[in-house]
């Protein structure tokens, strides 16, 4: 949990869970480690989980059943906002609305909200598809990452349309060549998206998602990002 120290340095006070190969807890490990993760959070009065990222595959052979230990754990932590892929190009529609039909409804018995990632390689790397499926799925949300509708486009992707349905945001600096950033060097408008946000009365958090980069120092990339983003609040 040192990470989570590193991060109440930097003053933030809430963070997010992956659940994932590469994330805080393992697919195959929710049930083992329910219990101590919501101890943590019980316990945790300097940071909290607010957010919950369950990153597999929608064609993994659990799906479902991963899916729904997460929601048990997410409600558990009093966690609200669950975000998950989208499927890939080339899915049948209506076989993708019946998956996040069934997801939205397992989310709502436990509580939980369910917010479509917006991703490069993904059907929602479309606003417009991004919409259709919010208007077929009653309930389902979106987790906007404006970074995906910027980076390798000669034009950035207006995604004011889906704005209305946002549950969570993910934030980094981007430009057209690089999808990640020093902040400041990008080309992502933090300001007209704050006014946005505000238009269509979202409260919820904005997650700052800086990956480590080669000769950069990834903590004070944090610290810029949260210093920019409470002077624009």
């Amino acid at each position: 949990m040192d990470v989570f120290d590193r991060l109440v340095d930097l003053e933030y006070t809430n963070t997010e869970l992956v659940i994932g190969e590469q994330g805080t807890i393992l697919p195959s490990q929710i049930a083992e480690r329910h219990d101590s993760v919501v101890q943590l959070r019980r316990s945790s009065r300097r940071i909290i989980p607010i957010s919950m990222f369950f990153d597999v595959e929608p064609g993994d052979t659990e799906y479902f059943e991963k899916f729904t230990l997460a929601c048990k754990l997410a409600k558990d932590c009093k966690i609200v906002v669950m975000t998950v892929h989208a499927a890939v190009p080339g899915t049948p529609f209506n076989e993708e609305i019946d998956r996040l039909r069934e997801l939205v409804k397992i989310g709502v018995y436990h509580g939980v909200v369910i917010g479509i990632a917006t991703e490069a390689g993904r059907i929602t790397e479309t606003p417009e598809t991004v919409v259709s499926l919010c208007k077929h799925v009653s309930g389902l949300g979106v987790t906007l990452d404006p970074s995906h509708y910027i980076h390798n486009h000669t034009k950035p992707k207006d995604f004011e349309s889906i704005l209305p349905y946002i549950y969570h945001v993910r934030l980094r600096d981007t430009t057209q060549k690089n999808f990640q950033t020093r902040i400041g060097q990008g080309v992502v408008e933090f300001g007209r998206l704050v006014v946005q946000l505000n238009k269509v009365e979202y409260r919820r958090a904005l997650c700052v998602d800086i990956a480590p980069l080669p000769g950069v120092d990834q903590f004070a990339e944090l610290r810029k990002m949260r210093l920019l983003l409470e002077s624009l609040l």
